[in-house]
């Protein structure tokens, strides 16, 4: 739950007595107060997860909320309960702290609330002196509130009562990716375990842009892809998300927030938010599990601060790519499955928004990696700790002697690259990202977050 982004304080959202499997596009203005009153305009377009009656009008603030049938299986929870999940919020208790606040660990059961079932959960305080505000809170609240997936992180339930703002999600047993990608020691992040942390993600966001109403993630990286105790990942922080174009719309113009090394060039120039924005992020963070270094990391050389920048050129290149592979899964996955992998990234990162695949392409290409990693004919042989991967001949070169030999000759590159010195990758862990603020689109009528 650990992540330090400056959150930003645009996006459209109102709250329903309902649950639904998008969102609305909706307006938000703070107020002053206790209640988290909000002003809100616009019009419903949601598509509904159970069918029901006549679409509830929108509540006004929490108050209402309560009042209305509310959201599914989201429970509103006092303060008081929210001390004593946390034992008095205990600072042996803390997951992470970052400019939202802090994230406890907490259990919520009958001692909390009479007939509760037992729950762990993660609980996170909103700090009123942080970067984060009502806006975000809420955000998080009707975001999560309303939408349901295996891959987005469940809600439980939320506390706004006087100044205080919590929100209680399922707790997530492995912490978030970055934790785990970039561990000094006792990486236990296989090849196979970041295809299938990829393909749960990537399932996430493109839940997200098949929506009734796209929403638009727009702070995809790995302090916010969540795993849970099988390393199954799950989308984690929606302050930032966005509801997405509509109609002959062609994008959302906002102000640029999010995180440097992820934010696509476009958005971060004119402020244009399309969903292929998430595809680039989702490329900045295949990229990361693909060669194990951060987006953005000043203790390298100055032109490898920039991960995009020094590696993208280097994908398309069998050799250049081998070289630069996070040799912590050496010996794990098929030369062939990782420059197909590599390729993926590449689309994603493209400079051209519609040179991005959708998100709906990027699940149905993984999945085929994933299902032809499980029928290939290659194994791994061990063999007093080494490990030597077999590689599957092309069918169209199973006669041919000079691509054997190729073949051979790859592999025996490959091992002699890695086994030169290395840098200082693992010794170096850099603090979290910096988040990156611009200036309002000065286009008239636009959106100003």
């Amino acid at each position: 739950m650990k992540s330090k982004t400056a959150p930003g304080f645009g996006f459209g959202l109102g709250f329903m007595g309902a649950c639904f499997s998008s969102e609305q596009d909706k307006s938000i203005n703070k107020f002053p107060g206790n209640d988290c009153r909000t002003s809100l305009s616009g019009r419903s377009d949601l598509r509904r997860m159970q069918s029901s009656g006549s679409t509830p009008l929108a509540s006004k603030n929490v108050r209402d909320l309560r009042q209305s049938p509310g959201y599914c299986n989201v429970d509103i929870f006092t303060y008081e309960e929210m001390r004593l999940a946390t034992k008095q919020f205990r600072p042996d208790l803390i997951l992470g702290e970052g400019g939202f606040g802090i994230v406890y660990k907490g259990v919520i059961d009958s001692s909390v609330r009479t007939g509760y079932k037992s729950i762990q959960v993660a609980i996170k305080e909103l700090n009123p002196e942080g970067f984060q505000g009502d806006r975000e809170w809420l955000a998080e609240v009707n975001y999560l509130g309303q939408l349901s997936h295996p891959n987005l992180v469940k809600l439980i339930g939320y506390c706004c009562e006087d100044e205080h703002r919590l929100l209680v999600y399922e707790y997530l047993a492995n912490g978030s990716l970055e934790k785990h990608l970039f561990r000094r020691v006792g990486c236990v992040l296989t090849w196979s375990r970041r295809m299938k942390i990829a393909l749960d993600a990537a399932k996430g966001l493109a839940f997200l842009h098949g929506a009734e109403r796209s929403i638009i993630y727009r702070d995809f990286k790995t302090s916010n892809i969540l795993l849970d105790a099988d390393f199954n990942a799950k989308l984690s922080d929606f302050g930032l998300a966005k509801d997405g174009p509509m109609g002959d719309q062609t994008h959302v113009s906002t102000r640029v927030m999010g995180t440097y090394g992820y934010a696509a060039p476009e958005y971060v120039m004119t402020g244009h938010l399309t969903a292929r924005s998430d595809v680039y992020g989702f490329g900045v963070v295949l990229l990361e599990m693909l060669i194990g270094r951060r987006a953005m990391d000043k203790s390298r050389p100055s032109r490898e601060h920039n991960l995009v920048e020094w590696a993208r050129p280097l994908l398309n290149n069998n050799k250049k790519l081998l070289r630069i592979l996070d040799p912590r899964i050496e010996g794990q996955y098929s030369v062939k499955t990782a420059m197909k992998v590599a390729n993926l990234a590449y689309q994603c990162l493209s400079q051209n928004p519609k040179g991005r695949p959708l998100m709906s392409q990027v699940v149905e290409i993984l999945e085929n990696f994933q299902e032809k990693e499980q029928k290939s004919q290659h194994a791994i042989v061990h063999n007093g700790g080494e490990s030597l991967t077999l590689y599957e001949v092309p069918k169209d070169s199973a006669n041919n002697p000079q691509e054997k030999r190729n073949i051979v000759k790859s592999e025996v590159e490959r091992k002699e690259l890695h086994q030169r010195p290395t840098d200082s990758r693992t010794k170096t862990e850099l603090p979290s990202e910096t988040d990156q603020r611009g200036p309002p689109d000065s286009k008239s009528g636009e959106e100003s977050g």
